[in-house]
């Protein structure tokens, strides 16, 4: 697993944002062949989608043979509430770029057999090859997607409970009342996010800093989903320094001077 520490949320950010983006002109997609990108909500991708629309507006990116699937979508909400995950990613980012709108997928969380979209979820993905590279953010108990504590981790995607934690934390997009609040949302499972021939997962701020220990420092656990990337691959984590901050000195050192060897800058000790 590859850490990236850099200074800021937004240097985490723009270094999350043009890796991918590298990624993707790489693989050189077309409309035969797309390059298929999972994508999370919420305010950890946020620098990311930002950059993006700048870079897509600068003529440096194009996203019309990209493929996306979304993590995670709440149940019962219209598509066009404020606070739809939908909404979100079409203010945030598919409103600002060259993607086509049949190349979109987002689970519909107001469909009357949610097993079934969630089933056919799984099937469209197997359809486009699976994902090339996941994006995702995790949440400060270290869940992935709605993966919280507890969740299976060789989990697919389905209807998933929301803890009290987490309609607690959510509260606050709904006018801080809870009884507002989705209490279920459609995920994409554990084993949904290990598929994916790569996994990048941006995680920036203090509140943060136990996750990232946690998923570093310790071991494989469900009560810490996210550090099911242990096992995979080509996982990277791309932090800023706030969210290290529980991390042991010398973990931290490492994990900076094997970025600086990586690039040919040998680190001054």
């Amino acid at each position: 697993m590859r850490i990236v520490i850099k200074e800021t949320r937004d240097d985490t950010g723009r270094w999350t944002a043009d890796y991918i983006i590298g990624k993707i002109k790489t693989f050189a997609p077309t409309a035969e062949k797309p390059f298929v990108l999972g994508l999370p909500t919420g305010s950890s991708p946020m620098p990311v989608y930002e950059e993006w629309i700048r870079r897509y507006k600068a003529g440096d990116i194009s996203f019309k043979n990209v493929v996306t699937f979304n993590m995670d979508e709440y149940v019962g909400i219209p598509e066009d509430h404020s606070e739809s995950y939908h909404a979100f990613m079409y203010s945030n980012l598919f409103n600002h770029i060259d993607i086509p709108p049949e190349n979109i997928n987002i689970l519909d969380g107001n469909a009357p057999d949610l097993e079934k979209v969630c089933k056919d979820y799984e099937a469209k993905i197997k359809q486009f090859g699976g994902i090339e590279l996941f994006l995702g953010g995790i949440g400060p108990d270290g869940h992935i997607a709605f993966n919280e504590p507890g969740s299976s981790l060789a989990s697919r995607t389905r209807v998933k409970t929301l803890s009290y934690d987490t309609i607690l934390a959510n509260s606050r997009f709904f006018d801080n009342d809870m009884s507002k609040v989705p209490t279920q949302a459609l995920t994409v499972g554990v084993g949904t996010v290990m598929d994916a021939r790569e996994v990048v997962i941006i995680i920036t701020g203090f509140n943060k800093a136990r996750a990232v220990r946690e998923v570093i420092e310790g071991g494989i656990s469900h009560m810490w989903t996210v550090s099911m990337l242990q096992m995979h691959e080509h996982a990277i984590i791309a932090c800023d320094d706030a969210a290290t901050m529980e991390l042991q000195v010398e973990s931290v050192k490492y994990f900076k001077e094997i970025e600086e060897i990586a690039h040919s800058k040998m680190p001054t000790r």
